[in-house]
């Protein structure tokens, strides 16, 4: 087929869905059509009607899960009919042992609340966006303002994790001293050497 041909844009339609989709299924804010637009390099108006055909398709078909458009944008939420059995789910999910990636996650958490996501994923030299949603979830983390300096979302652990933990309060926490390496002179936040 010829360049401009009407299967060409078809395929870019679809390829425009399939990314939309991609994008939105991992973020935690709702997203504005005009940030998708710019990243995606395409007019506001096309993004608008991608989401709004997604969204109206997502319902025809009784999907559990809803893209919806609220004030701040565009974003993935679950069906308000199935609030029960996420409900349920998440419950007992929570007797679940946590990965030793979420352990290690709330580590940092607990130790440098309030932090960020992208702090702790610099600590731990990996990306813990999921493992954050997946703590939150579990009501072991929560949200606890934003970064004067940054705006970043920030968060804290909860009443539940330090009664899960058998705490009281924080000042609990037992002390990391003796679980650090001898030479830490010349480390930074995420335990990288600084240059002298």
């Amino acid at each position: 087929m010829p360049p401009g041909s009407e299967g060409e844009g078809d395929t870019a339609h679809v390829r425009l869905r399939r990314d939309l989709e991609a994008v939105l299924m991992v973020v935690d804010q709702p997203v504005a059509a005009y940030d998708l637009a710019r990243a995606f390099d395409r007019p506001v108006r096309e993004i608008e009607a991608t989401l709004t055909e997604l969204s109206e398709e997502y319902t025809a078909q009784g999907r559990g899960f809803d893209l919806r458009q609220v004030a701040e944008g565009w974003r993935v939420y679950t069906r308000p009919e199935c609030a029960d059995i996420v409900e349920h789910f998440l419950k007992e999910g929570q007797e679940v042992r946590l990965t030793q990636a979420a352990l290690e996650t709330l580590a940092v958490v607990a130790y440098r609340q309030p932090v960020s996501r992208g702090r702790v994923s610099a600590v731990r030299g990996v990306n813990c966006d999921g493992v954050m949603r997946t703590l939150v979830l579990r009501g072991l983390v929560e949200e606890a303002g934003h970064d004067a300096e940054s705006g970043a979302l920030l968060y804290r652990t909860t009443s539940y994790f330090l009664e899960r933990l058998g705490l009281r309060s924080l000042d609990e926490l037992p002390d990391l001293a003796p679980f650090l390496p001898d030479d830490i002179e010349g480390l930074d936040d995420t335990g990288e050497h600084t240059s002298q």
